[in-house]
């Protein structure tokens, strides 16, 4: 039988994809507290500007905002620590090295429910230059002008 894996997208991060090009994606587990989780459950999290690093041998996530829980206590975290992402440590060393020698980044893409668990896709980018982004700009629009074309020549 196959398992069909239920997958719930909480957040999304579109200024990445804008902003850099996607080399590779990974998916990884991330290390959180019970009133995170059911906060994340409720949507509110923010990934916008947030970025991973690698340090002492642990990815760390930074800038991810976690709304405090309302129904919570004092077991609430502060909703700007930083959080441990969970990967074997063939991948964190692979990343490591990519990072330090080519310049490049981590960026997490999209926070979502697999199967009950929190998970996060995190993308080795690198940045887009300004004309790499008006390229892209222009590409997009003239795909829409081509869809509507033929959208407007079918009737």
């Amino acid at each position: 039988m196959a398992e069909k894996n239920n997958i719930k997208i909480i957040a999304q991060n579109k200024k990445a994809r804008h902003e850099y090009f996607i080399l590779e994606s990974y998916e990884c587990g991330i290390e959180l507290a019970g009133t995170e989780v059911k906060s994340i459950r409720e949507g509110k999290v923010n990934i916008k500007d947030s970025y991973a690093s690698v340090t002492g041998g642990e990815i760390w996530l930074k800038g991810m905002n976690i709304s405090p829980f309302e129904k919570g206590n004092i077991f609430n975290r502060d909703p700007l620590r930083e959080r441990k992402l969970l990967m074997h440590k063939r991948e964190i060393l692979k990343l490591s090295q990519q990072l330090k020698e080519q310049g490049l980044s981590l960026v997490p893409l999209k926070v979502y429910l697999k199967n009950s668990l929190v998970k996060v896709e995190l993308a080795l980018v690198k940045g887009k230059k300004l004309y790499d982004k008006r390229e892209d700009i222009a590409r997009r629009d003239a795909k829409r002008n081509m869809d509507r074309a033929i959208k407007n020549s079918r009737y």
